[in-house]
Order: structure tokens, then C-alpha cells, then sequence
């Protein structure tokens, strides 16, 4: 029998797929907010288009690996966030890759275009952070010690404004 603690655990599991190991440079920042919120993490590359059937297997098992969303970074053609999507009722969170193409609006369109019944829940290009915090958000619903965590750090975004403000009140005062 699962004791409570395992049970939280379980909710507060993320898998982290990334097309490329390139995108990690992206989405470090990503991973180290999933820590921030002590939500576990497994965290794979897997392409859409090069290993087809490793995106398939990855989608449709996270579940019963105890993943309660997924988030998936690629750019370029970014299929890998959809095709993860189709396979998955788990809630997917598109993070869209800049690339030196197009600056990331050919992974952004095709993230967020996605047809009707294979929702991804998209973030602007290169905003991992967003898509940790989303994720975070996501179980929280389930989760008040969650719940506690995202309020904090709602709240350490509203006091580094105001740091902010008022440093820029000082500098127009004295200059």
C-alpha cells in the first residue's frame, strides 16, 4: 500500500522532452524551475521526425509512469510537441526553440496550430520558465503544498518589481 507521501510524489512528476540536446541551453532554465518547485523530473531527448516510435512509447507510457504533464521543446518544424499530444490525454506544454532561420516563428505557428482535439499548450519561443511554471500550475490543482510554492513565487515576482521601482525612484531623484 502506497503511504501518503508517495502519493505526492506522484503528482508532482514532470517529463521534460527535448528534440534536440541543443535546446538544452534553453531549457536548463526550465529544469531548474521544476527543482525550484521540488516537482521531479525526467528529462529525454527524442525527436519527432528521427525516432518516431521513441516519441510514440514516450507519450503514451507517461501516464503510467506516474508523469502528471509533459512539457516538449523543439524548433524548426516543432512536430514533436503534437505528435507527443496525439498519443496522450496528459495536459503537453509546447516550449518553441528559436532557431536562426526564422527566430522560432516556424516553431511557435507550428506548436500553436495544432488541429482540434490535440490541444498543446503553447509558450512563447525560448520560454521554458513559462512552461515549468504552467506545469507547476497544472498540478497544483491537486496539490495545496504546490498551491503554497506558487504563491511564494508569485509573490518573490512582485517584491523584485518593486526593488526595482524604487531603485529607478532613486536614480531619478538623484540624477
Amino acid at each position: 500500500m502506497e503511504t501518503a507521501q508517495a502519493k505526492k510524489t506522484k503528482k508532482m512528476k514532470a517529463l521534460v522532452v527535448m528534440g534536440s540536446d541543443s535546446d538544452y541551453g534553453v531549457m536548463k532554465d526550465c529544469l531548474s524551475t521544476l527543482k525550484k518547485f521540488e516537482i521531479e523530473f525526467e528529462c529525454v531527448v527524442c525527436s519527432a521526425h528521427r525516432t518516431p516510435e521513441k516519441s510514440r512509447e514516450l507519450a503514451k507510457s507517461a501516464q503510467k509512469k506516474g508523469f502528471s504533464c509533459i512539457i516538449a521543446a523543439a524548433g524548426k518544424a516543432a512536430h514533436l510537441p503534437g505528435v507527443i499530444a496525439a498519443y496522450t490525454t496528459l495536459p503537453v506544454i509546447g516550449v518553441p526553440i528559436k532557431s536562426d532561420a526564422l527566430d522560432g516563428m516556424d516553431a511557435l505557428l507550428a506548436i500553436a496550430q495544432m488541429p482540434p482535439g490535440i490541444p498543446v499548450a503553447t509558450v512563447a519561443i525560448n520560454g521554458s520558465v513559462n512552461a515549468a511554471v504552467l506545469a507547476a500550475q497544472i498540478m497544483a490543482t491537486k496539490n495545496k503544498e504546490l498551491q503554497i510554492k506558487l504563491k511564494e513565487y508569485k509573490q518573490e515576482l512582485e517584491e523584485k518589481v518593486e526593488k526595482k521601482n524604487a531603485q529607478l525612484q532613486e536614480v531619478i531623484k538623484n540624477g
